[in-house]
C-alpha cells in the first residue's frame, strides 16, 4: 500500500502532463528572481576580482540548487501533495538564501550554508524515500547523491563558522565536491556509481525548466535597466544606454530561444542516453549563459552611472564579458545538442576579443554599444543560416 502511494507521487512519463511543467514549478522559480537581483547587486556593489570570485561562487551555488531541484521534478510530480510540501519547503529556505546573499561573506555566512546545506541534503533525501519502493536504481542514485551532498555540506557549514579567506577555500572545496559528483556518476564506496540509464529525462521538461529560468533572468535584466532608467534625469544618453541595454537583452533572448531550445529538447527525447546529454547541455552548459547574463545586468548599471568613463579595465570587462559568456554557454549548449559548434557563435567571441584591444580607449556606453551589436550580428548570422531548417536538424 504505502509503495503504490510513493508511486503517485512520481510523474507518469508518456502521459499528457508528463512533462508538462506546473504552475508550482513557475511559483518555485520566483524565488529565482529575488536570487538573481541579489547577485547582480552584490557583484556591482563589490565589483573587483575578490569581489567577483564571490558573486562566482554564490552564482554556482545558486544555480546548482535550482538545476538538482529542476531534475528532481523531472521524475516527482509536484501535484502531488508530499511533492507539493517539499517544493513549498524549498521556496521558504530559498527566500532565506537569496536573503542572506548581500552578507553571505559577512555576518550571514551560516545562514546562507545553513539554507543552502537544508535545501540541498533535504531534498535529495525526500527523493530517495519516495524512490525507495518504487525503483531500486534511483533509490540508490539519490543516496549517493545525498551522500555526496552532506560530504559537501561539511565545507558548506564549516564556513559559514570561519571567516574571510577561510570561508571563500572552504566554500570553494564544498562547490568543487558538489561539481564533481555528476561526472564521477556519484561513486560510493558499497554503493557503486551512477550509470546513464539511472538519468532516463523528458528531454520537453528539462529544456522548458531550463528556459523559464533563463527567462526569469532576462527578466531581471530589463528590470535593472528600466528601475535604472527612471530614477535619473531623462537624457539623450542615458535614452541611448537605456535602449542598448533593452536591445542587448532581446538579442540574448533571440540567440538563445529562436533555435536552441526547441532543438536541444527534440534531441534530448530522441536519443539513447538523455541524461547524459541533459547533464552537458542543462546541468553545465547553462552556468555560463546564467553567468553571462547577470554580468550583463551589472554592465547596464555601470553604462548608466559612468557612461563616459574610459581605460576602466574592471568595466569593459564586464561590458564584454556579459555578451562573452553568455556567447560560450550557447555555445557548448547548442554545440552539445546539434553535434557542432555554431560558426555564428564562434565569430562573436572573436569580434568580442578584438573589441577587447579597442574598448579601453572608448566610453563605456559606446563598448556597450559595440558589444550589443555583436549581439545582433550573431543573431542575424544564425538565423539565416537556420531559417527554413526544421527543429530535429542539425546545422553549420
Amino acid at each position: 500500500m504505502v509503495g503504490t502511494s510513493k508511486r503517485n507521487w512520481l510523474r507518469v512519463k508518456g502521459s499528457p502532463g508528463g512533462s508538462r511543467v506546473t504552475f508550482l514549478e513557475l511559483f518555485f522559480d520566483l524565488v529565482f528572481v529575488f536570487s538573481i537581483s541579489q547577485l547582480s547587486h552584490a557583484l556591482a556593489a563589490h565589483y573587483a576580482p575578490l569581489g567577483a570570485l564571490e558573486a562566482g561562487l554564490m552564482t554556482f551555488a545558486i544555480w546548482w540548487v535550482w538545476i538538482f531541484t529542476a531534475w528532481v521534478t523531472n521524475w516527482l510530480d509536484p501535484e502531488k501533495m508530499p511533492v507539493r510540501g517539499m517544493l513549498v519547503a524549498l521556496m521558504f529556505l530559498g527566500l532565506v538564501l537569496s536573503a542572506s546573499i548581500p552578507e553571505a561573506f559577512g555576518d550571514k555566512g551560516l545562514l546562507f550554508a545553513g539554507a543552502y546545506v537544508l535545501m540541498q541534503v533535504g531534498r535529495s533525501l525526500f527523493t530517495a524515500y519516495a524512490m525507495r519502493e518504487v525503483s531500486v536504481s534511483n533509490y540508490r542514485n539519490f543516496l549517493r547523491i545525498s551522500i555526496w551532498l552532506i560530504v559537501s555540506g561539511v565545507f558548506w557549514i564549516a564556513g559559514g563558522l570561519l571567516e574571510h579567506e577561510a570561508r571563500l577555500i572552504s566554500w570553494l572545496i564544498a562547490l568543487a565536491i558538489e561539481y564533481a559528483g555528476p561526472a564521477s556518476g556519484f561513486a560510493v564506496p558499497g554503493l557503486g556509481k551512477s550509470t546513464v540509464s539511472d538519468w532516463n529525462v523528458s528531454g520537453a521538461h528539462m529544456a522548458e525548466r531550463c528556459a523559464l529560468f533563463i527567462i526569469i533572468c532576462l527578466g531581471e535584466a530589463i528590470l535593472v535597466s528600466g528601475r535604472t532608467f527612471s530614477e535619473l534625469p531623462f537624457s539623450a544618453l542615458t535614452a541611448v544606454v537605456f535602449t542598448t541595454a533593452f536591445i542587448g537583452t532581446v538579442a540574448m533572448w533571440w540567440i538563445y530561444f529562436r533555435f536552441g531550445h526547441e532543438r536541444a529538447a527534440h534531441r534530448i527525447e530522441h536519443d539513447e542516453t538523455p541524461g547524459s546529454l541533459a547533464r552537458q547541455a542543462f546541468t553545465y552548459a547553462h552556468i555560463p549563459v546564467l553567468a553571462g547574463i547577470i554580468v550583463h545586468a551589472v554592465a547596464v548599471e555601470f553604462m548608466f552611472s559612468h557612461p563616459h568613463e574610459t581605460g576602466n579595465l574592471c568595466m569593459i570587462a564586464s561590458v564584454l564579458g556579459g555578451a562573452g559568456l553568455f556567447l560560450a554557454g550557447n555555445l557548448w549548449f547548442k554545440g552539445a545538442t546539434s553535434g557542432r559548434l555554431p560558426l555564428s557563435h564562434l565569430a562573436g567571441l572573436v569580434l568580442l576579443i578584438l573589441l577587447a584591444f579597442v574598448a579601453p580607449f572608448i566610453e563605456v556606453y559606446l563598448a556597450g554599444i559595440l558589444a550589443t551589436l555583436v549581439l545582433i550580428i550573431v543573431a542575424a548570422w544564425e538565423y539565416k543560416s537556420l531559417a527554413g531548417q526544421t527543429v530535429g536538424q542539425t546545422a553549420h
